[in-house]
Protein backbone atom coordinates (compact mmCIF):
# COMPACT_ATOMS: atom_id res chain seq x y z
CA UNK A 1 0.00 0.00 0.00
CA UNK A 2 1.69 4.08 -1.15
CA UNK A 3 0.69 5.80 1.72
CA UNK A 4 1.44 9.64 1.39
CA UNK A 5 1.75 10.99 4.70
CA UNK A 6 2.14 14.72 5.42
CA UNK A 7 1.37 17.08 7.78
CA UNK A 8 -0.52 20.48 8.58
CA UNK A 9 0.94 22.32 11.36
CA UNK A 10 2.97 19.68 12.15
CA UNK A 11 6.73 18.62 11.14
CA UNK A 12 6.06 14.64 10.02
CA UNK A 13 9.29 13.09 11.91
CA UNK A 14 11.05 9.72 10.66
CA UNK A 15 9.93 8.57 13.57
CA UNK A 16 5.98 9.39 12.89
CA UNK A 17 6.50 8.32 8.84
CA UNK A 18 8.13 5.11 10.35
CA UNK A 19 5.38 4.41 12.91
CA UNK A 20 2.10 5.43 10.23
CA UNK A 21 3.91 2.34 7.90
CA UNK A 22 4.26 0.10 10.63
CA UNK A 23 0.65 0.66 11.68
CA UNK A 24 -0.64 0.57 8.56
CA UNK A 25 0.94 -2.60 7.71
CA UNK A 26 -1.43 -4.24 10.02
CA UNK A 27 -4.41 -3.89 6.72
CA UNK A 28 -2.34 -5.55 4.44
CA UNK A 29 -3.44 -9.10 5.97
CA UNK A 30 -7.08 -8.52 5.02
CA UNK A 31 -5.97 -7.90 1.09
CA UNK A 32 -5.11 -10.63 -1.36
CA UNK A 33 -2.66 -8.58 -3.05
CA UNK A 34 -1.61 -4.95 -1.67
CA UNK A 35 -3.49 -2.52 -2.79
CA UNK A 36 -2.14 -0.51 -5.73
CA UNK A 37 -4.04 2.51 -4.98
CA UNK A 38 -2.12 5.75 -3.02
CA UNK A 39 -3.40 6.14 -0.39
CA UNK A 40 -2.92 9.56 1.73
CA UNK A 41 -2.28 10.16 5.82
CA UNK A 42 -2.38 13.43 6.80
CA UNK A 43 -1.14 14.80 10.24
CA UNK A 44 -2.75 17.92 12.30
CA UNK A 45 -2.62 19.60 15.46
CA UNK A 46 -4.69 22.23 16.43
CA UNK A 47 -5.13 23.38 19.87
CA UNK A 48 -3.52 20.58 21.66
CA UNK A 49 -5.58 18.18 19.73
CA UNK A 50 -3.84 15.71 17.16
CA UNK A 51 -5.84 14.84 14.17
CA UNK A 52 -5.32 11.93 12.05
CA UNK A 53 -7.04 11.49 8.62
CA UNK A 54 -6.95 8.73 6.23
CA UNK A 55 -8.04 8.19 2.66
CA UNK A 56 -7.70 4.93 1.13
CA UNK A 57 -9.29 4.85 -2.48
CA UNK A 58 -9.79 0.96 -3.29
CA UNK A 59 -12.00 -0.87 -6.56
CA UNK A 60 -15.04 -0.01 -5.88
CA UNK A 61 -15.17 1.34 -2.28
CA UNK A 62 -13.02 4.34 -0.32
CA UNK A 63 -12.04 3.65 3.44
CA UNK A 64 -11.75 6.84 4.80
CA UNK A 65 -11.16 7.31 9.11
CA UNK A 66 -10.36 10.38 11.05
CA UNK A 67 -9.47 10.32 14.95
CA UNK A 68 -8.99 13.28 17.09
CA UNK A 69 -6.81 12.89 20.80
CA UNK A 70 -4.39 14.29 22.43
CA UNK A 71 -1.98 12.49 21.21
CA UNK A 72 -0.17 11.75 18.05
CA UNK A 73 0.21 8.19 18.04
CA UNK A 74 -2.75 7.34 20.08
CA UNK A 75 -4.86 9.28 16.85
CA UNK A 76 -3.01 6.84 14.57
CA UNK A 77 -3.98 4.01 16.73
CA UNK A 78 -7.20 4.63 16.56
CA UNK A 79 -7.61 5.59 12.77
CA UNK A 80 -6.13 2.22 12.33
CA UNK A 81 -8.59 0.56 14.35
CA UNK A 82 -11.08 1.82 12.29
CA UNK A 83 -9.79 1.01 9.32
CA UNK A 84 -10.08 -2.39 10.76
CA UNK A 85 -13.79 -2.02 11.52
CA UNK A 86 -14.43 -0.70 7.87
CA UNK A 87 -12.84 -3.55 6.19
CA UNK A 88 -14.03 -6.52 8.12
CA UNK A 89 -17.63 -4.43 7.90
CA UNK A 90 -17.09 -4.71 4.14
CA UNK A 91 -15.99 -7.88 3.84
CA UNK A 92 -18.92 -9.55 5.74
CA UNK A 93 -21.16 -7.58 3.58
CA UNK A 94 -19.59 -8.29 -0.03
CA UNK A 95 -19.77 -12.04 1.69
CA UNK A 96 -23.42 -11.75 2.21
CA UNK A 97 -24.90 -10.10 -1.13
CA UNK A 98 -21.91 -10.53 -3.73
CA UNK A 99 -21.54 -14.02 -3.93
CA UNK A 100 -20.88 -14.16 -7.73
CA UNK A 101 -17.25 -14.34 -9.45
CA UNK A 102 -15.56 -11.26 -10.43
CA UNK A 103 -17.34 -8.81 -7.40
CA UNK A 104 -15.84 -7.18 -5.15
CA UNK A 105 -15.77 -9.96 -3.06
CA UNK A 106 -12.19 -10.93 -5.10
CA UNK A 107 -10.81 -7.91 -3.10
CA UNK A 108 -10.74 -9.55 0.29
CA UNK A 109 -8.83 -12.70 1.70
CA UNK A 110 -11.78 -15.26 3.08
CA UNK A 111 -9.35 -15.58 5.99
CA UNK A 112 -6.69 -13.18 7.31
CA UNK A 113 -3.28 -14.42 8.38
CA UNK A 114 -3.57 -13.13 11.61
CA UNK A 115 -6.99 -15.05 12.02
CA UNK A 116 -9.22 -11.93 12.63
CA UNK A 117 -12.51 -13.22 12.53
CA UNK A 118 -15.52 -11.02 11.89
CA UNK A 119 -16.90 -10.85 15.13
CA UNK A 120 -20.75 -11.56 15.58
CA UNK A 121 -22.05 -7.98 16.85
CA UNK A 122 -20.85 -7.06 13.17
CA UNK A 123 -23.29 -8.72 11.76
CA UNK A 124 -26.17 -7.41 13.85
CA UNK A 125 -24.99 -3.94 12.65
CA UNK A 126 -25.44 -5.18 9.17
CA UNK A 127 -28.70 -6.57 9.90
CA UNK A 128 -29.68 -2.87 11.73
CA UNK A 129 -28.86 -1.02 8.31
CA UNK A 130 -33.01 -0.36 7.59
CA UNK A 131 -34.15 3.18 6.19
CA UNK A 132 -36.68 4.12 8.74
CA UNK A 133 -38.10 7.04 7.09
CA UNK A 134 -38.38 8.88 3.57
CA UNK A 135 -38.87 13.14 3.06
CA UNK A 136 -39.51 13.92 -0.60
CA UNK A 137 -38.93 17.83 -1.48
CA UNK A 138 -38.32 19.98 -4.63
CA UNK A 139 -34.80 21.39 -4.71
CA UNK A 140 -34.72 25.20 -4.85
CA UNK A 141 -32.50 26.61 -7.37
CA UNK A 142 -29.98 28.61 -5.42
CA UNK A 143 -26.45 29.85 -4.99
CA UNK A 144 -23.88 28.09 -2.48
CA UNK A 145 -23.90 30.83 -0.20
CA UNK A 146 -27.74 30.68 -0.04
CA UNK A 147 -27.96 27.02 0.69
CA UNK A 148 -25.24 27.31 3.59
CA UNK A 149 -28.06 30.08 4.95
CA UNK A 150 -30.82 27.59 4.60
CA UNK A 151 -28.99 25.00 6.65
CA UNK A 152 -28.39 27.14 8.97
CA UNK A 153 -31.88 28.30 9.74
CA UNK A 154 -33.26 24.74 9.42
CA UNK A 155 -30.66 23.68 11.94
CA UNK A 156 -28.98 21.12 10.51
CA UNK A 157 -24.71 19.72 9.35
CA UNK A 158 -26.32 19.18 5.97
CA UNK A 159 -28.67 20.87 3.15
CA UNK A 160 -29.12 19.27 -0.57
CA UNK A 161 -30.11 22.04 -3.06
CA UNK A 162 -29.86 22.59 -6.56
CA UNK A 163 -26.57 24.69 -7.36
CA UNK A 164 -27.71 27.63 -9.44
CA UNK A 165 -24.01 27.97 -10.75
CA UNK A 166 -23.57 24.33 -12.40
CA UNK A 167 -27.83 23.16 -12.67
CA UNK A 168 -26.56 19.84 -10.64
CA UNK A 169 -27.84 18.45 -7.38
CA UNK A 170 -24.81 19.23 -4.62
CA UNK A 171 -24.84 19.11 -0.80
CA UNK A 172 -23.38 21.75 1.68
CA UNK A 173 -21.86 20.35 4.85
CA UNK A 174 -20.46 21.71 7.81
CA UNK A 175 -17.10 20.36 9.04
CA UNK A 176 -15.80 19.57 12.27
CA UNK A 177 -13.55 22.94 12.02
CA UNK A 178 -17.04 25.11 11.76
CA UNK A 179 -16.02 25.67 8.11
CA UNK A 180 -18.44 24.53 5.49
CA UNK A 181 -17.53 21.59 2.73
CA UNK A 182 -19.37 21.58 -0.93
CA UNK A 183 -20.20 17.97 -2.76
CA UNK A 184 -20.50 18.47 -6.43
CA UNK A 185 -20.59 15.05 -8.83
CA UNK A 186 -17.51 14.41 -10.73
Amino acid sequence: MNLTVRGQQIEVTDALKDYVDKKFSRLEKYFDAPPTSDGSVTLSTTRDLHTVEVTIPLPGLVLRAEDESDGMYASIDAVVDKLERQIRKHKTKLNRKFRQEGSLKTLFVEDPAGGVAVAEDEDVELDELEVVRTKRFLLKPMDVEEAILQMNMVGHNFFVFSNIDNEEVNVVYKRNDGKYGLIERE
